[in-house]
């Protein structure tokens, strides 16, 4: 979608696809994270009770045709258990079979999930502050950790070094996300102090602080569009913004959510027609035309 021909676009919004809710988690606390894997095959989901579910998108399928078998089609294939404090954040490896997972117990830890027996982690990278938000690199070799540390903390997947950036820009806030662009020549943080910043994935050079993004309180998320040029971003200010990362104006808002307590996050659907999000108050996922911003669904 190319945002910048359409500055004050009006007319009738697209439709959102019906949806179809099923309850198929049984963490015993809160799930606070779900990420795909890159073929769509699989997701998984981290929750405040230190588990990891990791299910079979097929499975899931078939339960919503009715034709599953409780033994076959139970769609929660494994549980990892390995971490002694909630998990905050997952990414699956672009290539390889490995699934990662942040947590407040200042680890990140690595599951292979191509062996159907193992529950535990196979390697473990130790930080020295909780860890909010993990992203891998798209070639694989890099992982990036947005920690109560106010600079991303940039590991090598095959020696464990850990990497700071030179040039922080006098960040001080812890980082609740971190984010590459889709060919790693960028990543974006969203901190605690409402800021967001755009690095040099090369360089690890803050290109372009945008200070007060979402006034004194925390920005919770920011991902970039797929042609690299935007960046969706949301906060504890119940708003989600569009930015230019060329310019790092803000392009677009996309009102109508109320989010002032947790840490919700703001996506595009795949094609990125709509921008996805959640509002507290009702416990709803809200869905807005990416375009015109109008709410087209809750």
């Amino acid at each position: 979608v190319d945002f910048s021909s359409v500055q004050n676009v009006r007319g009738p919004s697209k439709t959102f696809p019906k949806h179809e809710t099923r309850h198929i988690s049984d963490h015993k606390n809160v799930a606070r994270c779900a990420k795909f894997s890159p073929d769509g095959k699989y997701f998984a989901t981290g929750s405040g009770d230190t588990s990891i579910k990791f299910f079979e998108v097929s499975k899931i399928k078939q339960t919503m045709l009715g034709d599953s078998k409780e033994s076959s089609g139970r769609p929660v294939v494994r549980t990892f258990y390995d971490h002694v404090q909630p998990i905050n954040d997952l990414d699956f490896h672009p290539i390889s079979p490995i699934l990662i997972s942040g947590a407040k117990d200042n680890t990140i830890k690595f599951f292979d999930f191509s062996k159907t027996a193992a529950r535990k982690a196979f390697r473990v990278i130790q930080d020295t502050h909780n860890v909010r938000s993990v992203c891998f690199h798209p070639c694989g070799d890099y992982i990036l950790a947005g920690t109560d540390h106010p600079v991303a903390h940039l590991y090598d997947v095959n020696t464990f070094t850990c990497f700071l950036s030179a040039n922080p820009q006098d960040s001080s806030a812890a980082i609740n996300q971190v984010r590459y662009s889709g060919t790693g020549s960028m990543y974006v943080t969203a901190s605690k102090d409402g800021s967001l910043r755009i690095w040099d994935g090369v360089s690890a050079e803050c290109v372009r602080p945008i200070i007060g993004a979402h006034g004194s309180v925390e920005a919770t998320s920011a991902i970039f569009t797929k042609d690299e040029r935007y960046i969706l971003s949301s906060g504890k200010d119940s708003c989600i913004k569009l930015w230019e990362v060329g310019t790092g104006r803000l392009v677009k808002q996309y009102p109508g959510a109320v989010n002032t307590q947790f840490r919700c996050q703001a996506v595009f659907n795949e094609t990125e027609e709509f921008v996805l999000s959640t509002d507290e108050q009702n416990n709803e996922v809200v869905v807005w035309d990416a375009l015109t911003s109008e709410r087209v669904a809750r």
